[in-house]
């Protein structure tokens, strides 16, 4: 056999070897993948879901509290109803820009307020979760754990958020600014009287929100590993990638 073949069968030998070795080690990451997966307890899943939601009130819903948590969240920010969409758009046309921007922040610093009563009702909802909703939150729809969360909190929030919506509107001014506003508004003529219940139109936007930035976190949590925080995240939610 001509010597000059002998570098070139070693070379592909060697080839072939890193191959199978190669081809061993993602098999071997595969069984240990498959093995932690199934090692992961009911416990482990109520656990990692319950992180997981705490973290999004922890980290998102308590943003809402803050000074213009609201107003400045493109996400959340409430703007008019639809029946005082001409009422804007008039006081705008009238240079009164100004009451109408005023009147708009207000609602927002009006709903900032009743958001910080939000965070022992969600964890009182999130400790209550059984292992079998744990497990279909997790393997279910990319917002189940924000569906689950609202389905057991809206009631009560709402309760709990249209008192304090209605009392805050006295006390950061939004009664008077809005009382004002439709005052105007109603004495231009050939417009047609504007009287809406603001109170409960803010306590729903206001839930509304809430609800919006929980389930940014949860998005964020089961798309990206990275926003997986704990080890525990990270076992628990490579069940559903």
């Amino acid at each position: 056999m001509d010597p000059k073949f002998i570098p070139m069968k070693r070379f592909l030998l060697l080839v072939l070897v890193s191959i199978s070795l190669s081809s061993c080690a993602e098999l071997e990451q595969i069984s240990r993948e498959i093995a932690n997966s199934a090692a992961v307890t009911d416990q482990q899943i109520a656990n990692g879901l319950q992180q997981a939601l705490s973290k999004g009130v922890n980290e998102q819903v308590s943003k809402l509290a803050e000074e213009n948590g609201f107003y400045t969240n493109d996400l959340v920010r409430i703007k008019l109803p639809e029946e005082l969409s001409g009422v804007e758009s008039t006081m705008r046309s009238l240079g009164l820009g100004n009451l109408a921007d005023e009147g708009i922040k207000a609602l927002n610093t009006t709903a900032q307020q009743a958001v910080k009563e939000a965070t022992p009702i969600f964890l009182s909802a999130i400790r209550e979760m059984t292992f079998e909703e744990a497990r279909t939150i997790l393997l279910g729809e990319k917002t189940a754990a924000t569906a689950y969360l609202r389905d057991k909190t809206q009631t009560e929030l709402y309760q709990r958020f249209e008192p304090i919506v209605r009392d805050n509107f006295q006390k950061v001014g939004a009664d008077q600014i809005w009382e004002n506003v439709i005052q105007k508004y109603n004495q231009v003529p050939f417009t047609s009287s504007v009287n809406p219940n603001l109170t409960d139109y803010v306590t729903n936007e206001a839930l509304k929100g809430v609800y919006k930035m929980i389930e940014l976190e949860e998005q964020q949590i089961r798309n990206d590993v990275k926003e997986r925080s704990t080890n525990l995240l990270r076992q628990v939610f490579a069940l559903q990638d």
